[in-house]
Order: structure tokens, then sequence, then C-alpha cells
């Protein structure tokens, strides 16, 4: 039975070991630089619990940091050298930040993670990356044990899927919450709008996500647009986000028409 030691106790580390522990794979350390975060997931998955990197097991087979993006070099450094393949779970950090290991790699979950909601793991994309073949062979192997979606990706490309994710998640999320922030500013319910969020979301998953636009800005109605500028004259920075999303969109649908001001 493969040996993994899982370093990083958040969103992503508490999923991916739990996905791992779940398809039969042996869990042997959690580590955190906060020992009761690294025990709570460790008592999940039946793992020793380690909140110092020198006392890292030296022989598992595999070593996935799956801590934020700015601590990955961090981790790495203060590792000591092991036998077993080393891979990050970013999507947006390179290969070449774990290059002091022999072998190392990517192992990344396209998804967007919440320690108390549930995710089918199976239905994640991973993507995979690695310095030599046995070791891509070796992660790919891995994934395919808790996903049906596995596929190899360089650097460059899970950096370009990053951003992608970023405009189709975390920016149309925190579009909801200036939404939410608008409604409870006029004594209105956010529930208001989940039809239409929810039927947006479905014509962007059946449809091509530009035949499906809609709105003011897509018909180039700049008297709405105009309209809706001055009701938010009193908090610019939505003024501002408003106008560039919808020049975006005009210069989408209309390539060259001037834009209102």
């Amino acid at each position: 039975m493969k040996e993994i030691v899982i370093l990083g106790a958040g969103n992503v580390a508490t999923h991916l070991t739990v996905a791992l522990k779940n398809a039969g794979y042996n869990i042997k350390q959690v580590y955190s630089r906060n020992l009761s975060n690294a025990d709570c997931l460790a008592t999940l998955v039946g793992a020793e619990p380690v909140s110092d990197l020198k006392n890292l097991y030296r022989d598992a087979d595999f070593y996935l940091i799956a801590v934020s993006d700015a601590a990955i070099l961090t981790v790495a450094e203060n590792m000591p050298r092991v036998s077993g393949i080393v891979a990050h779970t970013a999507g947006s950090v390179n290969l070449a930040t774990l290059e002091r290991f022999e072998r190392h790699g990517v192992l990344y979950p396209f998804q967007t993670f919440t320690k108390d909601r549930g995710v089918d793991f199976l239905n994640i994309p991973v993507l995979i990356e690695g310095n030599r073949s046995d070791v891509k062979r070796e992660l790919v192997e891995l994934a395919s044990g808790i996903s049906n979606n596995v596929q190899k990706a360089d650097s460059q490309k899970r950096a370009a899927l990053h951003i992608a994710a970023v405009f189709s998640s975390n920016f149309v999320n925190h579009m909801y919450t200036i939404s939410q922030t608008l409604l409870d500013a006029s004594g209105l319910d956010f529930n208001l709008l989940k039809p239409l969020i929810s039927e947006t979301t479905q014509k962007a998953l059946t449809m091509n996500p530009v035949d499906a636009q809609t709105g003011p800005a897509r018909r180039k109605d700049f008297g709405v647009m105009g309209e809706h500028v001055e009701r938010l004259g009193s908090q610019k920075l939505y003024q501002d986000i408003y106008q560039l999303v919808s020049k975006s969109i005009v210069n989408t649908y209309h390539p060259g028409s001037p834009f209102f001001s």
C-alpha cells in the first residue's frame, strides 16, 4: 500500500487527504505548523500529526504539499531529503519550485474547496506534471485512484487554467457579494437573484458562454448603462467595475464601437 505524507491541513489538504484515505491509500503523517490543525486532519484519516518538518517520515512514497501558494517554497526548502515523490497541489506555482528534490511534480485538483462542504472528488479534474516520465506515471496512477478526470499539464498550461478559474469563480463570486451589498442597501433579499443566477449558470454549462450573454452591454444600450452608473454615484469603485466590465462586453460583441463615458 502506498504511503503518503500530507503537508498542510487547510481546505485543499483536507479534501485531498480524505479522498486518498477513502481510496485505500495509507496516510502516514499530516504536517501543519499548528499541531492542533494537524491533529484534527490526522485524526480523520488515522495518521500521525506533526508540526516540525524535522520529524517528517523519510520513506513515504509521496509527499503532497497542500499549503498556500506563498508557503510552498518555504515548506519545500525546510523539508528533509526524502526518497519519495514530492509534489505540490497549486495551479499557479511553477514545477521548478521543487527542483531540490530528485523526484518532484504537481498534483493539482482543479476545484474550489471549503472544509465543511462536501465534494465528489471523482468528478474533479486533476492536473499532473512531473520532472521525469516515471514521476508523471506514478502521479497519474495516484490521481486516478481518486478522480475520473486526470490530465497532464505543464506549468504554463496550469497557470492559464488558474487565471481562467479566477475569472470564472473568484470574480463571479465577488460580483455576487457586490450584488448583495446593493440589494441590502435597498432593503431587498439576495434570494431574488437566485433563479437568475441558476439560469445563467446552466446556460454557461450547456451553451457557449459567448452565445449566452444578455444585458445592456450586450445590446449596447448606453442609456441604461448610463443610468446604472449614475445610480452608483456614491460608490466610485463599483462605478469603475461596472464600466470596465461593460466596456469589455461591448468590445466583445461590437468591436471598435465607442464606449459611453
